[in-house]
């Protein structure tokens, strides 16, 4: 079976490079191991994703965006940082922008639906769902992939998108750099008795990471981080337990707190390939790098890989060059890495500061951020960058 581009992985990233290719008549196949009913019809996962105006942006340009329902669309108008109990914070405002926001949350489902519903409308790409991958054989002139069901697909170029425990990323001999921190990511929706202004807020306890997401005036997402073993204790407390708890490690600022639906929880690791492509294979989304998700950069850092991929790719197409050339993929891979590495390392080096408890980096942490938020042009340059351009 032959095509242009051979996609490993039903994900959003996966997905949302096949959109953004679509003008371009290439033909695409989407190789998913799992049924076409799990991507298809995606389900509640707890999990909200906040957007920057960047990835607004590219959203919009693939044709996604405007398959988003309005009302599941949370601005975020402030954010805040904060250590422990002090009551001094990092402070980001929209005023300091030219939006009406900082960004967006939207749920995660709704994305991925967004995606598929627009992934329907277009006919040069066909998903062939519940097959999976056995090796992938690259020559000079073309790239092939081994089912488990013994079809063959040969394309110009393979995208491996599988996701951050990426079995296609082994076979393929890229290694990639993981931390495995030990700890769960709790998350779930609550009530509460106050409006929360649609702040975000990010606190830094000594046992713990709480993360409130505004979605309504009284309705927040809330994304509690623990060590494993403690963890496990928390998803044990009965839903007056956790109330009574994170009205407690909120002292009261949004009242009295309700927790609704169920509780999701997923591990903390984080991924990070050595490699971003070999032969004519290339790697995006979380198989190229698995990010934590405490600066929230996740998806936004996979929609950037996305563009910078499928405008390598049109380029090629303009100047004639095969898409699967070494010079193409090597320049995503510069330009992603240069993107995607100061993120990364920031992030884990954020996360290993604010779980440390020796005494001396807990009087650190409160001093860093008070210097951090005295950094007015560092301020506005986080802003800038991460929020605001629109390539």
């Amino acid at each position: 079976m032959k095509f242009d581009i051979t996609i490993i992985g039903a994900g959003p990233s996966g997905l949302s490079l096949a959109c953004s290719l679509a003008k371009t008549k290439l033909k695409i196949a989407i190789i998913e191991k799992n049924s076409k009913k799990k991507f298809s019809n995606p389900q509640k996962d707890g999990r909200d994703i906040a957007l920057t105006h960047r990835s607004k942006n590219i959203l919009k340009k693939i044709g996604i965006w405007k398959n988003i329902n309005p009302k599941k669309i949370s601005p975020v108008r402030e954010a805040r940082v904060l250590d422990g109990n002090s009551s001094k914070y990092l402070h980001f405002d929209h005023v300091k922008t030219v939006e009406n926001s900082l960004g967006y949350l939207v749920p995660n489902y709704v994305i991925r639906k967004a995606i598929y519903d627009k992934l329907q409308t277009l006919k040069t790409i066909k998903i062939f769902a519940n097959n999976e991958v056995l090796k992938i054989v690259s020559n000079k002139s073309s790239s092939k992939v081994y089912l488990k069901n013994r079809k063959i697909f040969e394309s110009k170029l393979t995208v491996v998108a599988d996701g951050r425990l990426s079995k296609i990323r082994e076979k393929i001999g890229i290694y990639a750099n993981k931390t495995n921190f030990r700890a769960a990511m709790s998350v779930f929706r609550m009530k509460h008795q106050f409006n929360n202004d649609n702040i975000a807020s990010e606190y830094f306890h000594y046992n713990q990471t709480l993360a409130i997401l505004p979605i309504e005036k009284n309705l927040s997402s809330i994304v509690v981080t623990l060590q494993n073993d403690l963890s496990k204790e928390f998803l044990n407390m009965t839903k007056k337990e956790i109330n009574q708890k994170i009205e407690n490690d909120l002292k009261g600022k949004l009242g009295k707190m309700n927790i609704i639906g169920k509780k999701y929880t997923y591990p903390m690791l984080t991924v990070y390939s050595n490699e971003f492509y070999r032969d004519r294979s290339v790697l995006i989304g979380d198989a190229a790098v698995g990010m934590h998700p405490v600066t929230a950069h996740g998806f936004n850092l996979n929609l950037r890989g996305v563009d910078i991929l499928q405008n390598k790719i049109k380029k090629a197409l303009m100047d004639s060059v095969d898409i699967g050339n070494a010079d193409i993929l090597k320049k995503y891979e510069k330009n992603f890495r240069k993107v995607s590495l100061p993120i990364y390392l920031a992030t884990n080096a954020i996360v290993r500061l604010y779980t440390n408890q020796k005494p001396i980096i807990k009087l650190a942490r409160k001093s860093l951020l008070i210097l951090a938020d005295a950094m007015k042009p560092a301020k506005n340059a986080i802003i800038d960058n991460l929020l605001l351009k629109n390539s």
